[in-house]
């Protein structure tokens, strides 16, 4: 293991023990839930500004469905004056994408720390469940409904609950979201528009093959994404 990675053990170890009189044997498990909220609140700010960035595209969309008006036959021409309106206005149409792109460090993290890289924290565990290990893992154990197959339910029912009210929130705003940038029509990005909310159940197939540990980071995030877009896209 590198240093950096027995650094960042070393870390994820001292916070468990901080936390252990409160979480007992789920500590490393709090621990990987309380840095999932660190990390969250770190990138706060730029969720703040996308979604400023977001609703001040929804307020070209008057503009925008003008430009498609004009320039219904000429695809380049519309692309092309749709990238200076939003120049001319400073909105970003990729604002949103940069919040998820800085947590990625943090999920590889986690993963290669427990697919084998951090001894010590491998034999931790919430309830049943090694955070090391796999559904996969918790199946071939004592299956679905056994003690570590329970803590994998839990969590696909906590995933899917947000996964839905995701979803829901995501169809409502489809419409206004949907500017065409990328295809310079509307076909394209409505089409978009119906298939990018259904990707919230996708965290429910990531929760399946990564390590539980790393399931966690993933659920936490998934639960505060909700809970931000909630409070900053009303």
């Amino acid at each position: 293991m590198s240093v950096f990675m027995s650094v960042f053990a070393a870390l994820v170890d001292q916070l468990a023990d901080l936390l252990h009189p409160l979480f007992g044997t789920a500590a490393a498990a709090a621990a990987i839930v309380l840095f999932t909220a660190l990390v969250r609140l770190l990138v706060h700010p730029l969720s703040r500004a996308a979604a400023r960035g977001q609703r001040a595209r929804a307020q070209l969309q008057p503009r925008i469905a003008e430009l498609r008006k004009r320039y219904a036959k000429q695809p380049e021409k519309l692309q092309q004056a749709v990238l200076e309106l939003h120049t001319e206005e400073k909105v970003s149409p990729l604002s949103g994408i940069l919040p998820s792109l800085l947590q990625l460090p943090a999920f590889f993290l986690l993963y290669r720390l427990f697919s084998g890289g951090g001894d010590g924290l491998l034999s931790h565990q919430l309830f049943a469940a090694p955070l090391g290990g796999r559904w996969t893992d918790a199946l071939a154990g004592d299956g679905m409904f056994g003690p570590a197959g329970l803590v994998y339910v839990g969590l696909f029912l906590v995933v899917a609950a947000i996964a839905t009210f995701t979803y829901v929130r995501a169809r409502r705003t489809a419409a206004d979201t949907a500017t065409g940038v990328g295809t310079g029509t509307g076909t394209g990005t409505g089409a978009l528009g119906k298939v990018l909310p259904l990707l919230s159940y996708g965290t429910l197939i990531t929760v399946a093959v990564v390590p539980l540990a790393v399931a966690l980071y993933v659920v936490t995030s998934a639960a505060w994404s909700a809970v931000e877009r909630a409070v900053l896209y009303t």
